[in-house]
């Protein structure tokens, strides 16, 4: 009666054996993929400075121009823009990139199909950008 109960236990043994390598595979992809979001952060993080240097250039640039003709529409425009940027070289010089991220994913969450027709935009500008000659 033992020599039935031994097969069962041997694919019991390899079900076991299959588990912990599948744990083992996974638990090495979450430490991989924990490690690659560090140090994109950081990578962000370091950047985070120059990115909001040019945009307070790209700022003084603007208001530099504002002035040239255009009628009041053209300065109003011009004036808007620079507060846009302004405030954005602020936002990114005083958040780091988790808090980043998390704007972001509640700004997802509050604006779902805007999200979409953005990212629809964005991966269309992409695949138009690497398909031309």
């Amino acid at each position: 009666m033992a020599s039935r109960n031994t097969p069962i236990n041997s694919m019991a043994d390899k079900a076991a054996s299959f588990g912990d390598k599948l744990a083992d595979r996974a638990t090495a992809t979450k430490d991989s993929m924990t490690e690659a979001t560090r140090t994109a952060s950081q990578k962000v993080d370091e950047a985070r400075s120059t990115a909001a240097d040019r945009l307070d250039s790209a700022t003084a640039t603007v208001d530099d121009h504002a002035a040239l003709p255009g009628g009041q529409r053209m300065k109003d425009v011009a004036s808007a823009a620079v507060d846009r940027l302004s405030s954005t070289a602020d936002y990114v010089r005083s958040h780091d990139a988790e808090r980043m991220m998390a704007d972001v994913e509640s700004a997802v969450k509050n604006n779902p199909g805007l999200a979409l027709l953005i990212a629809a935009a964005f991966g269309f500008v992409i695949g138009r950008s690497l398909t031309r000659n």
